[in-house]
């Protein structure tokens, strides 16, 4: 890799010192512009598949112990309104890797995105790891990438030096095959078979990666986005469970337990505390930020107390999810925070933690949350939308109310005080409700429209006991005119 000129590195040490001079003042570190100060922080950004809010045991989970994700919630601070940025996950993902709306990109309309689909993330748009890149960061993700298909679109097209895992939505724990039931585990962009249970496998290849790292003493990147607690239900031991679904739907509404479901979530919680002692190993973890966080809501054995809805949905349980972060170094220990948060808003924070900036070109829709993390600081206010094109979904949060659409019915809910979504205020407090729907409507003509041919997934009746009476969805757009304008979304 190519040496940073002086003056890019001066540049980056002046951009770091600016990111965290809050922190430093707040916490009374004097050496601000010190050595220690301005060297690269590393990131390990570990990503759980449809894991509910409430399912580790630092959330409330009362009946499994996930001591190394509690560890990082110990030494560092969690989030306790944190949202991604879709209740699906290629959606999130897009808007986790651009820091910005899925929606602004026709991938991001994708609910999931479709295996042998020709959409992807073009390799030409700025991404968390191409702008660490070009600050002398190395960059390696292991595990699920789901944001498009060779030849045209992969992890090493889009920012990532080296990648280890599987491109499509969802792979068996031990024969390594998609949805399709084809073959879908890859070395950079070499197909290859390797036996063993998918989460130890990512792993063992985080420990690999964090020990080269350490030897080239460069910065780095590690996106290590496991498949678990996604289905299949295969819990470590259930070869015979594989084997039965060689033949049969991955998704298998016909498996699965609460027993197994916490056994997927312990056994990565297990691999974590490898990754942990790795960096303690190397005398790494001070001055290395550690994320973990879900990419959307829980699925169907997930915990998502206190609030009800599902992946797919845009209720809470569809959107809050489990975030902590840790940085020794830099960040105070053992809090929680009430700053609101959404998945696209770890770009402008890590790249300001790096000491760089997102391309002005394509300006992040997130905030650099550093500041909010100070001791003492106060939440940043924030406004944050939704849409999800089965049942025509569609939400706003701002401060601590909440509107929602679910088809034809439309309600607002302050999420603070009734988390469980209740009490629909939109006659008390029609002020606000109007507020916010005309909020929607003027955000969502700044985006791209829903589309017909755009894949979208829902939770239906004849799957889910408790969706008494849901349909499939439809797949048809739905672009609504404002009822105050004449003006469609563009």
């Amino acid at each position: 890799m190519a040496l940073s000129s002086p003056h890019d590195v001066t540049r980056r040490q002046v951009l770091r010192s600016a990111a965290l001079g809050s922190l430093a003042l707040a916490s009374g570190v004097k050496n601000v512009f010190g050595q220690s100060s301005t060297r690269a922080p590393n990131i390990v950004f570990i990503m759980a598949d449809d894991l509910g809010y409430a399912d580790v045991s630092c959330y409330g989970r009362p009946d499994l112990r996930t001591p190394n994700i509690d560890r990082i919630a110990a030494n560092g601070v969690r989030f306790l309104q944190a949202y991604a940025n879709s209740a699906v996950c290629t959606a999130t993902r897009t808007a986790l890797i651009t820091g910005r709306y899925q929606y602004r990109l026709r991938l991001g309309l994708e609910e999931p995105l479709p295996v042998g689909s020709n959409i992807g993330l073009p390799p030409e748009h700025p991404t968390l790891p191409s702008l660490l890149k070009k600050a002398g960061y190395g960059t390696t993700l292991i595990g699920k990438w789901h944001l498009g298909f060779l030849p045209t679109f992969g992890p090493l097209q889009s920012g990532y030096d080296h990648f280890y895992g599987f491109r499509g939505g969802s792979l068996d724990y031990y024969a390594h095959q998609g949805t399709d039931h084809k073959d879908d585990l890859w070395d950079d962009d070499v197909p290859v078979q390797q036996m063993g249970y998918l989460t130890d496998l990512l792993g063992g290849r985080a420990v690999d990666v964090i020990n080269r790292y350490a030897k080239s003493r460069e910065p780095f990147l590690i996106s290590l986005h496991f498949n678990a607690p996604h289905w299949p239900w295969e819990a470590p031991g259930d070869e015979a469970e594989s084997n039965r679904l060689r033949s049969a739907s991955l998704a298998h509404f016909d498996g699965g337990t609460q027993k197994t479901y916490l056994q997927m979530i312990q056994q990565m919680d297990r691999q974590i505390g490898r990754v942990a002692q790795a960096l303690a190993a190397h005398r790494m973890s001070d001055n290395t930020i550690v994320i973990f966080t879900s990419d959307n809501g829980g699925e169907r054995f997930a915990d998502t107390w206190p609030f009800t809805g599902r992946k797919t949905e845009l209720l809470e349980g569809g959107l809050r999810i489990p975030a902590v972060i840790s940085w020794p170094a830099r960040l105070p220990r053992g809090r929680t925070t009430d700053q609101v948060t959404i998945s696209m808003d770890w770009v402008p924070t890590l790249l300001a933690a790096a000491g760089t900036a997102p391309d002005p070109a394509f300006p992040s829709d997130g905030i650099n949350l550093l500041p909010a993390l100070a001791p003492g600081a106060p939440p940043i206010p924030r406004k944050l939308f939704w849409r999800y094109k089965a049942n025509a979904q569609r939400a706003v949060r701002d401060g601590d109310y909440k509107y929602l659409k679910i088809l034809d019915n439309t309600f607002l809910f302050n999420v603070v005080d009734d988390p469980m979504e209740r009490a629909n205020l939109k006659a008390r407090r029609k002020d606000v409700y109007e507020r916010l729907e005309a909020d929607w409507y003027v955000w969502n003509v700044t985006m791209l429209p829903e589309v017909d041919d755009s894949r979208t997934g829902a939770n239906t009746g004849d799957t889910w006991a408790d969706h008494i009476g849901a349909r499939p969805p439809s797949g048809k757009a739905d672009n609504p005119v404002s009822p105050n304008t004449a003006t469609r979304p563009r």
